[in-house]
Formats: C-alpha cells, structure tokens, sequence
C-alpha cells in the first residue's frame, strides 16, 4: 500500500468535513499525540474553527469503531481529551508549528492525498451525473418505441378495418 493510500485512510468526514484526527497525524509527523496538541494550542492563532475543531464525545463515539489508530487514554481507560480533528488546511498550518524536514515531507505526502480523493469525488460525480443524462435518454427512448409500437399497430388496425370494409 503506497503513502497515499494509508494517508486516504486516515481521513475521516465529520461535521461534513474531510479531515485528519490528530492521534492519526501525531505518528506521521513523528511525535507524540501530547507534543502535536501542546504545539497546536501555544499557536491557536494559526488554528481557527474552519482549520481545526475538537471533536464532541458523541462525534468521538460514533468513529471509535471504525478507528484503527491508538487512542490516548487513561489509567482509568476512557479518553483525557477529545481528539483535534484538522480540515486540510488546518494540516498545512501544523505543519508551520511543527518545524521539521518530516513535517515538510508529511504535509507533501498528506496535501497529495486530500487532491487525490478530492478527484476522484468529483469523478465520481462526473460518473453520476454522465449515468443520470443516460438513464433519461434511455426512459426517452424507451416511451418513442411504446408510441411507435401503438402507432404501428393502430395503422395495422386501421388498414385492417379499411380492407374488410
């Protein structure tokens, strides 16, 4: 599996967002889930609601399932704290606050990734729209065969009577 493909899978849609948890992000930037979160909130600046939001318990709940990474928890086993889901520019933006060659790469790898499903969404609505316009066509051309079928039969009936009359 290529980078991209395990970066594609590490990006969730919450609140109607593609975005990246941080526990997902923290690994790939190699660092701890901690050191990101304390980066991220001595730049809050850099981070505005469009960029990066905390995700609710009920948010949280409903992705812990389909969740593959290590989750931060506490000795008592529940979550400390919500993860940091970042949108793509909210990534960009950590990867100014985490000043690394790795943060550099890891943002090339990951902006490569959020272009590559964005493109093939909007294939895929391509596709959609392109099977809609063939699906009418064909409704279309299905009702001129009925109409030509009961037209070619009223004329068959009606040179029908004229020739027993």
């Amino acid at each position: 599996m290529n980078d991209i493909t395990v970066i594609q899978n590490k990006i969730y849609e919450i609140r109607g967002q593609r975005v990246m948890l941080d526990f997902d992000l923290a690994p790939l930037y190699q660092v701890q889930t901690k050191v990101l979160k304390q980066a991220v909130r001595r730049n809050i600046e850099r981070f505005p609601a469009d960029f990066m939001f905390e995700i609710t318990i009920d948010e949280y709940n409903s992705l812990k399932d389909s969740l593959r990474s290590q989750i931060v928890t506490s000795n008592k086993g529940g979550t400390r704290y919500m993860p940091f889901a970042f949108t793509q520019e909210g990534v960009a933006s950590l990867s100014g606050v985490l000043r690394s060659p790795v943060a550099v790469n890891v943002y090339i790898e990951i902006m490569r990734a959020f272009v590559a499903m964005r493109n093939y969404l909007t294939n895929q609505h391509v596709i959609s729209v392109e099977l809609s316009e063939i699906r009418s066509k064909l409704s279309l051309l299905e009702r001129a065969d009925e109409d030509n079928a009961k037209a070619v039969s009223y004329t068959h009936l009606r040179a029908h009577e004229t020739a027993a009359n």
